[in-house]
């Protein structure tokens, strides 16, 4: 029976945290994009987030907050969220669900603790400025 079920891989979508200036913190803050480097527009986008981990000895975890998108047109980005800086010593993980056509696709994109750094920086496709990327 599970032979059966096939569960397509996604490709060209992934996620990527921009440090961006916010004028209501007076300094760079990190904001999570969703990016679809694909030829498809995506359908009917849900995104999840979470964070979780261990600070000082402690074991954290912060709310579930869910985001809709009608469509991500094929070749651009969406901002899903901003990120706290206390957050970011944080595991930060996104699961993301969509469709293309007919085809449910689904994927966790994970940023593990204290990852999201200028350390880890690299060009992100389509936005072009620098970004931490999970594919």
């Amino acid at each position: 029976m599970k032979k059966d079920i096939t569960i397509p891989e996604v490709e060209n979508v992934f996620v990527a945290a921009v440090q961006e200036w916010s004028d209501d913190f007076m300094e760079k803050v990190w904001f999570v994009h969703l990016v679809n480097d694909s030829d498809f527009n995506l359908d009917s986008v849900m995104v999840v987030s979470k964070a979780f981990g261990t600070v000082d000895g402690e074991m954290k975890k912060t709310s579930l907050l869910r985001h809709a998108f009608v469509e991500v047109p094929a070749v651009s980005v969406v901002k899903i969220e901003m990120l706290e800086k206390s957050v970011t010593t944080l595991n930060n993980e996104f699961m993301v669900t969509f469709f293309i056509g007919n085809t449910l696709y689904d994927k966790k994109f994970t940023f593990n603790a204290n990852f999201i750094s200028e350390n880890n920086v690299e060009e992100v496709p389509i936005l072009f400025v620098d970004g931490v990327i999970v594919r």
